[in-house]
């Protein structure tokens, strides 16, 4: 009986391993696709700009703090949570445009550098802004929804990832409606192929660089908004997640639509490999690690760069 109950025993216990290496690696997947959502929207605002202007705007990630803290405090005061969101949205739209028409367009006729470098002196401008506002604490939000886990195969998923999942799915049909069914969109795509047949046609090239920070100011706050109820919030925290939106437009390919949303992903899922099987100290490394290889051997991206698809 000993001898016939060691096999059963044995593979009880192989399935039971198999099981649990299962459970974390879903685990660990579906927290990278929950960061990569967010990368994904970022990496879509930097798309948007740079195929409007050609500009790589580094206060990407002040827009995805100024949602979620907005969001936040409007909240906190009592306001209901999707009023707060529609404001918040708004309020980082506002100095979006603010942003195009004080920092960048002035200085239009300046080198493509010059302007890169006006983002990052926006950036930690609106930094700098934001800390005063709003101090050095930490601000979050409630769940959308229920905060009860759901459990797929050991694995755990909060309702909040599934919120993330769904309004960067939205946000990105939106975009994809936006552009290939309005006019003013249309516009937009052929001002981002050709400026000056554009502008021959009667294309306004300023409404469209106003328009284009409009709507990656309403990308980063959305991204913002959903990720604040699942991490903390801060004036510092767009740093970090522009810089990984950044990585994701670069690894997509910059001017790529799609290249932006795939990188985004890859990006999250890589992060989220590398934190649950080697170390978690070295999860913001990873997206320095991805920029420095897709540099090195993969310059225009996964999608080409700007001979993809733009939007």
């Amino acid at each position: 009986m000993l001898g016939g109950g060691e096999p059963r025993r044995f593979c009880l216990l192989s399935v039971l391993g198999k099981l649990n290496v299962l459970s974390s690696f879903l685990q660990f997947l579906f927290s990278g696709l929950t960061s990569g959502a967010v990368y994904a929207l970022a990496a879509l605002g930097f798309t948007i700009i740079y195929n409007s202007s050609q500009v790589i705007n580094f206060a990407q990630g002040e827009f995805i703090m100024i949602g979620g803290l907005a969001a936040a405090t409007l909240t906190a005061a009592g306001m209901p949570l999707p009023v707060s969101i529609a404001l918040a949205v708004l309020i980082a739209v506002a100095v979006g445009i603010l942003l195009e028409k004080f920092a960048i367009e002035p200085a239009r006729n300046s080198s493509i550098v010059s302007i890169i470098i006006i983002t990052i002196g926006a950036a930690i401008f609106i930094r700098g802004l934001a800390q005063i506002i709003w101090g050095k604490n930490f601000h979050t939000l409630p769940p959308f929804s229920s905060d009860q886990p759901i459990q797929i195969l050991g694995a755990t998923l909060m309702p909040q990832s599934l919120w993330v999942l769904g309004i960067a799915a939205v946000a990105i049909v939106f975009l994809w409606w936006f552009f290939n069914r309005t006019l003013f969109g249309k516009g937009m795509l052929a001002a981002s192929h050709n400026r000056l047949a554009a502008q021959l046609v009667g294309i306004e090239v300023k409404a469209v660089l106003v328009v284009s920070f409009a709507l990656a100011a309403f990308l980063g706050a959305i991204g913002g908004i959903v990720i604040t109820p699942i991490t903390f919030v801060d004036y510092e925290t767009g740093v970090m997640l522009g810089l990984k939106g950044f990585t994701a437009a670069v690894l997509g390919g910059l001017g790529s639509s799609f290249g932006a949303i795939a990188g985004g992903l890859v990006v999250g899922i890589a992060e989220a490999m590398a934190a649950g099987y080697i170390s978690s100290a070295y999860k913001d490394a990873i997206a320095f690690l991805i920029i420095l290889l897709v540099l090195f051997f993969l310059p225009n991206g996964m999608f080409g760069g700007r001979s993809s698809e733009r939007v």
